[in-house]
């Protein structure tokens, strides 16, 4: 298993298993005394189920379209096959004028449709 961790991190996979594993005798200062660690770590690791780390990602992602537009988006991109230049003049005067550039071009990649190389062949 290809485990990336972090240059000044504190916690392993077999750190965090030792914690989660150590009996309830044992209180979270007294584990966080004999591995050095700060104590909200050790409790935040007795409480996950797992020792992998979380994901980083956001949950919810930040847009201006909503699920309709983006798909309108979408087939315009396939349909006009516009570059990512003209999209935005076309997307600010019939769909949402305060969708950004780059805002257009993450929908376009959440969808599959950012290249459009891909999309004329």
């Amino acid at each position: 298993m290809n485990i990336q961790l972090h240059k000044n991190a504190r916690t392993t996979p077999a750190i965090r298993r030792e914690i989660q594993q150590a009996p309830a005798s044992i209180s979270t200062d007294e584990l966080a005394r004999r591995l050095e660690l700060n104590r909200i770590t050790v409790r935040k690791w007795r409480k996950r189920a797992s020792t992998e780390d979380g994901p980083r990602r956001p949950h919810k992602l930040y847009t201006q379209l909503t699920p309709t537009q983006e798909l309108l988006v979408v087939e315009i991109r396939k349909v006009f096959l516009l570059s990512l230049n003209d999209l935005p003049v076309v997307t600010h005067e019939f769909i949402n004028n305060t969708v950004s550039r780059s805002g257009l071009d993450r929908c376009l990649r959440r969808h599959g449709v950012s290249n459009l190389k891909a999309l004329i062949q």
